[in-house]
C-alpha cells in the first residue's frame, strides 16, 4: 500500500470559524433540517483521516458516504487527475475521448459474465435512474420492483424505486414502481428460522409479488446486491442465483445497484461475484474512483446494449464520461491492482474486522447482531436481546434517536468519525485502512458502545 503523506495541519480556530459560518450563511445541506445541523469545518485529509481547524484529528469509519475507497489523497489518484487536467480537461459525450475509452474498456474487463458495453454518468443515483430506462425500453414493460429496505438515489426514478424512508417526502411520484421484502435473517418479515430457510421463503415472495404484479408487465428487478445504507443485509447463499432464475422465468431484467458494495468494498471488483452471478445490468459509482471526480455508470450485457443499436437511447448529460473522471477512474483500477487492495480488503476481513466485531457482540448486550463481508460491516443494536427489539424505533429522530446520537459523539470524542443509520452503527472504513488504524478504531467502538449498553433491557 502507498504510505499516505500526513498533511502539515497547523490549528486555525479562526479560519475554521470562518467556514463555518459561510457553511451556516450560503450552503444548503442534503437530507438535512438546516437550522438543526451544525458541519464539521474540515481543513485536510489523507489516507483514512481528516483533520478539522482545531487540528483534531479522526480516524474516518464512514469512508465519507462509503466512497472513499482507496482513501483522501491518494498520490497516484491526485497526480492522475493532475495529468488529465494538464492534457484535456474537458470533451464533450459525443466524442472519442482516451481516458473514456481506456476506462469503459477497464471495467468491461473487470464486469462479472458477458457485460461489456459502459453508459457513464455523473453519480449513483443517475446510473440507477438510466438502468431503469434502459430496461424499461429493452423490455417494453413499465414497473420495476425494489425491496423496502433499499436505496436507490434520488433523483425523480431512483428515489420512487428507494424503499426506505427518505421516499415519502417525493410522493405521490411517477407510477411503475412495486416494493417487496428482500431478505434479512436478523430481522426475518418472513418469520424465519434459518439463512436457508428465510432464503426459500424470500424467493417465494418475490415469486409471489412477481405473480400479482403480472410478469408481463414488470421491466426489472432493481436489488442492491449487499443492501447498504438499511443494514449492511448480506443475501444468503442461494438468494441471488434465484433471483436470476425468476427473471429469466419471466424475461425481466435484473439491475444489480453496486454504487456502494462495488469495486472492492466486499472484497471484489463487483459484490456480485462473491455468488458468482451475472445481472443483465450493473450500476457503479462512488468506488470507481474513490469520488475523486464526480462519476457513475451502467455495464449492460450485449443484449440490452443491442436494443439501442439502431435506436437512439434517450439519455446522457453533458459531464457524462467527463475526461478527469475517467482518468481517476483508470488510475483507482491500476491501484487496485498495484497495491493488491482486494487481497487486503480479504485479509483485514478475516484476521482483525470479523474477529473483532464478534468480540464486540458477544461482549456488549446492546448488539444484536454483527454481519458483513469486506471492509463492509454493521452492528445491529437492540434494546432487548430476547425480542431483538431495536434500540431506537425505525426512522427514529430528535429525543427518540437519543441513544444513537449518544453512541456518535462517543466515538468522535474517541476520534473516530463513525456512521449510523437508525438503530445501527456501520464498520466502513477505507478499503485501505492498515491493521493497526482498524484495531484502534475497533477500540474506539467497543468502549463507545458502553453508552448504549445503559438502555438495554437488563
Amino acid at each position: 500500500m502507498t504510505e499516505p503523506v500526513t498533511p502539515d495541519v497547523r490549528p486555525d480556530p479562526e479560519k475554521g470559524r470562518q467556514v463555518a459560518a459561510d457553511d451556516r450563511a450560503h450552503v444548503f445541506h442534503s437530507w438535512s433540517a438546516q437550522a438543526r445541523i451544525s458541519a464539521l469545518p474540515v481543513a485536510r485529509a489523507s489516507g483514512s483521516h481528516f483533520w478539522d481547524y482545531d487540528g483534531t484529528r479522526y480516524l474516518d469509519f464512514s469512508s465519507g458516504l462509503v466512497h472513499a475507497n482507496l482513501g483522501y489523497q491518494h498520490p497516484k489518484l491526485v497526480a492522475a487527475v493532475q495529468e488529465a487536467a494538464a492534457r484535456q480537461c474537458t470533451l464533450a459525450p459525443p466524442f472519442a475521448d482516451e481516458a473514456r475509452s481506456e476506462a469503459a474498456r477497464m471495467i468491461a474487463e473487470r464486469a462479472p459474465g458477458d457485460l461489456d458495453r459502459v453508459f457513464f454518468t455523473n453519480g449513483g443515483a443517475e446510473a440507477t435512474e438510466n438502468a431503469m430506462r434502459m430496461a424499461r425500453l429493452h423490455t417494453g414493460r413499465h414497473k420495476v420492483l425494489t425491496t423496502y429496505r433499499s436505496y436507490h438515489g434520488a433523483t425523480s426514478g431512483s428515489i420512487l424505486a428507494t424503499g426506505d424512508p427518505r421516499r415519502w417526502g417525493s410522493e405521490p411520484g411517477g407510477a411503475g414502481f412495486v416494493h417487496f421484502w428482500g431478505p434479512y435473517p436478523f430481522r426475518s418479515p418472513f418469520h424465519s428460522s434459518s439463512p436457508e430457510e428465510e432464503c426459500e421463503r424470500a424467493l417465494q415472495h418475490l415469486r409471489d409479488t412477481v405473480m400479482v404484479e403480472g410478469p408481463q408487465t414488470i421491466a426489472a428487478v432493481m436489488l442492491e446486491t449487499v443492501v447498504g445504507t438499511n443494514g449492511v443485509l448480506v443475501p444468503p447463499d442461494g438468494y441471488l442465483a434465484g433471483v436470476r432464475e425468476i427473471c429469466d422465468e419471466h424475461g425481466i431484467l435484473w439491475i444489480a445497484d453496486e454504487v456502494m458494495a462495488g469495486f472492492g468494498r466486499c472484497g471484489e471488483w463487483f459484490a456480485v461475484d462473491v455468488w458468482g452471478q451475472t445481472p443483465d445490468l450493473v450500476c457503479f459509482a462512488k468506488g470507481v474512483n474513490s469520488g475523486y471526480v464526480p462519476l457513475g455508470g451502467v455495464v449492460m450485457s450485449p443484449a440490452v446494449a443491442a436494443t439501442f443499436d439502431d435506436r437512439p437511447y434517450p439519455g446522457g448529460l453533458t459531464y457524462s464520461g467527463h475526461p478527469l473522471a475517467c482518468a481517476s477512474a483508470v488510475a483507482s483500477m491500476r491501484i487496485f491492482e498495484e497495491e493488491g487492495v482486494l487481497e487486503h480488503v480479504r485479509t483485514m476481513a478475516e484476521t482483525v474486522v470479523r474477529p473483532r466485531l464478534d468480540e464486540i457482540a458477544a461482549t456488549h448486550p446492546s448488539v444484536g447482531e454483527a454481519r458483513g463481508l469486506g471492509m463492509f460491516w454493521a452492528l445491529d443494536l437492540v434494546r432487548d436481546a430476547t425480542t431483538r427489539e431495536a434500540l431506537v424505533p425505525y426512522n427514529a429522530s430528535g429525543a427518540d434517536a437519543e441513544p444513537m446520537t449518544e453512541l456518535a459523539a462517543a466515538c468522535k470524542e474517541g476520534g473516530v468519525w463513525p456512521m449510523t443509520h437508525f438503530n445501527r452503527i456501520h464498520v466502513v472504513p477505507p478499503l485501505t485502512t492498515t491493521a493497526d488504524d482498524l484495531a484502534t478504531g475497533l477500540d474506539v467502538l467497543d468502549k463507545a458502545l458502553s453508552v448504549v449498553d445503559e438502555y438495554v433491557v437488563r
